[in-house]
């Protein structure tokens, strides 16, 4: 995969606003073909701004951007034709047909209607609105306009498809089958996916690689797992078989907090061992029925990192990472 080019290559990327704010300061990004890439980053990072130059909807300060290869400033409609954006905001014709919204789709990168059919079905079904194809847009609920997004952005079969909070407001259930959709796509027709989010369980279980944007610039880029290998800091939740309604002490680890009185969190560092927190709370006659983690731990390093404004992945070790 290495001597592949790369699906995206974002190069020196500065984007500097009329008002005189900088949103991008010098970014350098490669997401490998066939990847499933995480971008993730706090509000105001510049990750709206970066997939807005991505998708041609302004143009960067300074930099460069390929698609395939293809620079997306000198040559934009070769470059879009690899390309499909599903953007946080419903942008179709609310008044317009299921089908028809992605079947006039197609006609912009001009795959015929005869084209274009099979694969509408084809979307539809896999993403359970084919019984809606008739239906204006606007009958549909929110979820189901979140899946219409996603079919438009695929029926020209793009190689490089960019989800930009495509699960938001939709619930566990729903979101969950779509993932189920995404990595279909992502396996079967070697579909490179870039998806930000704040669901930060979904990029855990989902994405190989992960770049971490922060005040305009690239903090983390690396693989997931390679990341949440220098985590060293967990938080446990203890189910207790029976109330405790006295403090419970436990020493010789990070923290310990009781949100109720059937309810233990455990917070350990590297080191620390859950073994000795179950002997402490056997010498009390404590019996626990249950335990699992508290957050996934994406979401822990990542609001560590940036809680404590790390600049560079060298200075992750400084933070205890």
């Amino acid at each position: 995969m290495t001597n592949l080019t790369p699906a995206l290559q974002v190069k020196n990327l500065t984007k500097t606003y009329s008002n005189g704010f900088t949103a991008l300061k010098n970014v350098n990004l490669t997401v490998p073909q066939g990847g499933f890439f995480a971008l993730l980053g706090p509000n105001g990072a510049g990750k709206s701004t970066m997939i807005g130059i991505i998708s041609s909807l302004f143009k960067p300060t300074e930099g460069s951007v390929k698609i395939f290869g293809t620079d997306l400033l000198q040559n934009p409609s070769v470059a879009k034709q690899y390309l499909g954006i599903v953007p946080q905001e419903f942008n179709f014709n609310q008044f317009e047909k299921v089908e028809d919204i992605l079947i006039n789709q197609a006609g912009y990168f001009g795959i015929s209607a005869k084209e274009s059919k099979p694969r509408a079905k084809k979307l539809l079904t896999a993403l359970g609105l084919w019984d809606k194809r008739n239906n204006k847009a606007r009958e549909l609920s929110g979820g189901m306009k979140r899946r219409l997004m996603i079919a438009r952005a695929l029926i020209h079969k793009p190689r490089l498809l960019i989800l930009d909070e495509p699960t938001a407001g939709v619930d566990i259930e729903l979101r969950r089958s779509m993932w189920d959709f995404m990595q279909q796509i992502n396996t079967e027709e070697n579909t490179t996916i870039i998806l930000t989010t704040h669901y930060l369980e979904e990029a855990e279980q989902l994405c190989r690689y992960i770049a971490i944007l922060d005040h305009g610039e690239i903090r983390i880029n690396t693989e997931m797992k390679d990341l949440l290998s220098k985590l060293s800091i967990e938080t446990f939740v203890l189910d207790m078989a029976k109330p405790i309604n006295e403090p419970i002490r436990i020493e010789g680890v990070t923290a310990v907090s009781q949100p109720d009185a059937q309810t233990l969190e455990v917070t350990l560092s590297e080191g620390e061992s859950l073994n000795q927190v179950f002997t402490q709370l056997s010498a009390q006659g404590i019996e626990i029925s249950s335990m699992r983690n508290k957050a996934n731990r994406l979401e822990e390093l990542f609001m560590r990192l940036v809680e404590q404004g790390i600049e560079t992945e060298d200075s992750m070790a400084e933070a205890g990472l």
